[in-house]
């Protein structure tokens, strides 16, 4: 599903799933929810190299850890985005909310 590492608040999240669906978006929102409140993270970025296809309630993972930290200030950023996720985001209006950044440095570096 996914690996993850924490660096001084910052949440780094590696999918090993090739697809973000309703069959693991339950079990992946509820064990992020978890590491996000044990660890008081302020930024999450989300690593899509193995992510081809994500569907609404993948969708509803990424809008719902935004919304859980960016109420304390924190940001959300994701890498390695495909062209096809990459629409997904452009059509859901993620692109609006989330940066996306080619590399983990990159997104350190505007958040």
């Amino acid at each position: 599903m996914f690996t993850h590492t924490i660096d001084n608040k910052i949440l780094l999240i590696r999918f090993t799933c090739s697809e973000l669906d309703h069959h693991i978006s339950n079990e992946v929102r509820d064990e992020l929810d978890s590491i996000i409140n044990k660890n008081q993270i302020k930024v999450i970025v989300f690593d899509f190299e193995k992510i081809n296809f994500m569907d609404s309630s993948g969708i509803g993972v990424i809008i719902g850890r935004y919304k859980k930290i960016a109420s304390d200030g924190g940001r959300v950023s994701v890498i390695n985005v495909n062209e096809r996720v990459r629409k997904i985001f452009d059509l859901s209006g993620l692109n609006k909310i989330i940066n996306i950044c080619k590399t983990y440095e990159e997104s350190i570096g505007i958040l």
